[in-house]
């Protein structure tokens, strides 16, 4: 087992990593930025060490830095946790290079998964339902006008190295199509430095729900079953929830086999996500796998009473999974609400600033995994995440309803959040009847 981890993040997910290291009697390595100088986690770490200015490129992207604090705390693994450099595959290499295991897959398969093309070529070896669409990359509006007459209109261009909506355009005919290409390449490279797109079928109000894997080093994996993750904004994910409420016995199945097969087929091990649509007459699509833990894994870890985090670390010490296929079944329902300093009626504008006063919710049913305290500054140089909430109740209208009681006690006096939205949201007649798709956000409470 490991003796020391770095954990190369910062926020919620720092701490979450922290905590999972203590449990298992590993001390911690923090590192920092000049922005986070007053962050939660630094108070719980053996070490701390500040990495750089508040710039992510100067700090929690900056690898010569975060490899050189591991190195001179002697830590033996570096945590990336979500976003930052937890898919980079030069990174993953360094840590190697550097005798300092990498807490997540092989570099190999983060190249291969973190390419949309490459990552829909696995899934159609492994026998995985993929949307229609182009074999490889569009190079050209001709190409793209070709295959888009092949598989008919609408259809989604996306970046190949994307993620979060960033190069990605919806087309209804051929002149929209010749638009969008363009400016989904040149999203891409501004974003990714990287132009290369494809082209999909785009499928009219999908759900989108994703099948948690987890896979050791001897070549076993399990699925823990899935996450409802519809309810987005441009993209971005906002609320999750498991199980999802349409999803019937033999659909999770055929899913769940399919990721494991997908996970076979790439060598992989560690924590990850298979993505799939899920269209109107419960058909499924492959659509991207995400070599990292998630935003949303609480859910899946209420609804499993399991540990994702402590399973990742034992993968990458080299022990087998503590879990076989057989052991996993879900229990109840949970539902995660990532509570962003957003004003949703300002057209979500972030919301940095001093938190006046703050009360974290309780109660039976509820969980809050969170960074903030009172007299926090949230900094306005990062993600505006603040805090997830997270509740498991029997049921999906019992979750429902703590939920709504846990928004209304959550208090965050200085900053605006995404909580109030929530309780709306919560009260919506179709979201009651969990009759939503990635649309439903937009559709009803983006502002006009």
């Amino acid at each position: 087992m490991f003796h020391r981890i770095l954990i190369a993040n910062r926020g919620e997910i720092a701490l979450r990593i922290q905590r999972a290291c203590k449990d298992l009697g590993i001390e911690t390595v923090a590192v920092y930025s000049e922005a986070d100088r007053d962050s939660l986690h630094l108070r719980y770490a053996d070490h701390t060490v500040c990495i750089g200015r508040a710039p992510s490129a100067e700090s929690y992207l900056n690898i010569p830095s975060i490899i050189a604090a591991a190195e001179i705390t002697d830590a033996d693994a570096i945590h990336p946790g979500y976003g930052f450099l937890s898919e980079n595959e030069h990174f993953a290499e360094v840590c190697q290079s550097c005798n300092i295991k990498f807490i997540g897959p092989a570099a190999s398969a983060i190249k291969e998964c973190g390419d949309k093309v490459a990552a829909k070529r696995l899934a159609l070896a492994a026998d995985v339902p993929t949307v229609p669409g182009s074999d490889g990359p569009i190079t050209s509006e001709q190409e793209a006008l070709e295959v888009a007459r092949q598989i008919g209109f609408p259809v989604l261009i996306k970046a190949a190295a994307g993620g979060g909506g960033r190069g990605m355009r919806i087309a209804h005919n051929e002149p929209s199509l010749v638009t969008g290409y363009h400016s989904a390449r040149s999203e891409a490279e501004t974003a990714f430095k990287d132009s290369t797109v494809y082209l999909e079928k785009f499928v009219e109000k999908p759900r989108h729900v994703e099948i948690q894997i987890m896979a050791d080093q001897h070549g076993n994996v399990v699925h823990l079953g899935e996450r409802d993750c519809s309810l987005q904004r441009r993209h971005q994910k906002l609320l999750e929830e498991s199980p999802c409420p349409v999803l019937d016995p033999e659909t999770r199945q055929a899913m769940g086999e399919a990721a494991v097969r997908l996970a076979k087929t790439a060598n992989y091990f560690s924590a990850g996500t298979v993505e799939f649509l899920l269209d109107q007459d419960k058909n499924f699509y492959f659509i991207e796998i995400n070599s990292r833990i998630q935003v949303e894994h609480p859910v899946t870890e209420m609804v499993t009473n399991t540990d994702l985090i402590r399973e990742m670390i034992l993968v990458a010490a080299g022990h087998r999974l503590s879990m076989s296929q057989e052991d996993i079944s879900l229990s109840g329902h949970a539902i995660e609400f990532r509570i962003n300093a957003e004003d949703p009626d300002r057209n979500f504008q972030p919301s940095p600033g001093l938190i006046e006063k703050f009360v974290a919710p309780a109660g039976p049913g509820v969980r809050w995994d969170s960074h903030i305290y009172q007299g926090y500054r949230v900094p306005p140089h990062y993600d505006s995440m603040v805090g997830k909430l997270i509740v498991h109740r029997p049921t999906r209208k019992e979750a429902i309803a703590v939920a709504m009681r846990a928004l209304q006690e959550l208090t965050t006096e200085g900053i605006t959040t995404t909580a109030g939205l929530f309780q709306q949201i919560l009260q919506h007649s179709d979201f009651a009847a969990g009759e939503v798709d990635t649309g439903f956000i937009d559709r009803y409470f983006s502002p006009r």
